[in-house]
């Protein structure tokens, strides 16, 4: 094995050099398990007018749910064709179910109950993935999640994008750095797994800027992070702004030497759930790269060898208790 400059052997888990959901899931289970993403017709409060109707600004009109299997179907029909996607791929396996377009949380108690049970009843389910926002978690719905995640793997998956209070006010999120720290306070005194979403290149946004964000977040006892590009989608307000007042898109080079500076700094027990987003062809404005996921995911991997580094290289420390707000 290739040993760096002082000796030490890089840290492995399987054959990356990032602790993926992958491999994670794996030792969990014993063998590959895929998520399965799914549209419980669910709205947002930064939708429906509760807080605004046009949404985040960078969100497509699916909500985060571009590449769910026939949304207009019933979860187990959705369940149904999103297997038959995945069994060509990897025979036999099992799955995460994943309420992923729009927010997950947002309805009444009994609603969810009944939704997350459904997926939960789908063959070959063993876990599920409840994606939404900080703001849209009362003291009901932690309740509820309780209950999930005694009867189930789960783990919930927190839309943070960036700790810069300038940034989310200008995406129009109606929730900031705040929010995420009293919902994350909520699941972390219930034990439940929480996924952190952070984005790489919102307008005005420097390179210390992200990487503040990183840093805040290796300090925060989460277990997961999904690392995402930004992309740029038509039919957004974004994309508007963006048409007006032009702003500079990351490019492949600099978003490969972002993603493995945020890996050097991570905890390694951090499980990587992404290390780049997915955008329809024909919604992307930019950056056009991220199309081809497979050699962005090579790239990184790359760079990790050339630096022979890994994720937790250069981890501070410990990450910080929270007190309940």
């Amino acid at each position: 094995m290739f040993m760096n400059e002082t000796g030490e052997e890089p840290q492995l888990w399987g054959d990356k050099r990032y602790h993926s959901l992958n491999c994670h899931l794996r030792e969990k289970y014993g063998e590959k398990v895929s998520k399965i993403s799914l549209d419980a017709g669910f709205s947002c409060p930064n939708r429906d007018g509760s807080l605004a109707r046009n949404g985040c600004s960078f969100c497509s009109d699916r909500g985060s749910g571009d590449f769910v299997a026939a949304p207009q179907e019933s979860l187990p029909e959705q369940f149904r064709q999103g297997q038959e996607i995945m069994r060509k791929k990897w025979p036999g396996q099992k799955y995460i179910a994943h309420l992923q377009a729009f927010t997950n949380t947002y309805a009444p108690v009994e609603t969810l109950r009944k939704t997350y049970y459904i997926a939960l009843e789908q063959p070959g389910v063993v876990g599920l993935a409840i994606s939404t926002r900080p703001d849209c978690l009362s003291e009901e719905v932690l309740d509820l999640l309780t209950d999930i995640n005694q009867a189930t793997y789960l783990w919930v998956e927190l839309g943070l994008q960036t700790i810069h209070k300038r940034s989310s006010h200008m995406l129009n999120m109606h929730y900031d750095y705040d929010d995420f720290i009293k919902a994350l306070n909520g699941l972390q005194l219930r034990k439940i797994e929480t996924c952190a979403h952070i984005i790489l290149g919102l307008p005005g946004e420097e390179e210390e800027d992200m990487l503040e964000t990183a840093q805040a977040l290796s300090s925060l006892p989460i277990q997961g992070l999904k690392i995402h590009l930004l992309h740029l989608m038509k039919n957004t307000p974004l994309a508007d702004i963006y048409a007006h007042q032009p702003f500079a898109l990351l490019s492949q080079e600099n978003y490969v030497n972002l993603v493995v500076d945020i890996l050097e700094i991570l905890p390694p027990q951090m499980v990587i759930h992404r290390l780049t987003g997915d955008s329809p062809k024909d919604l992307i404005i930019g950056p056009t790269w991220s199309l081809r996921k497979r050699l962005v995911l090579n790239a990184i991997d790359s760079e990790l060898i050339l630096r022979n580094s890994w994720q937790g290289k250069y981890y501070s420390g410990a990450g910080t208790v929270l007190l309940p707000v």
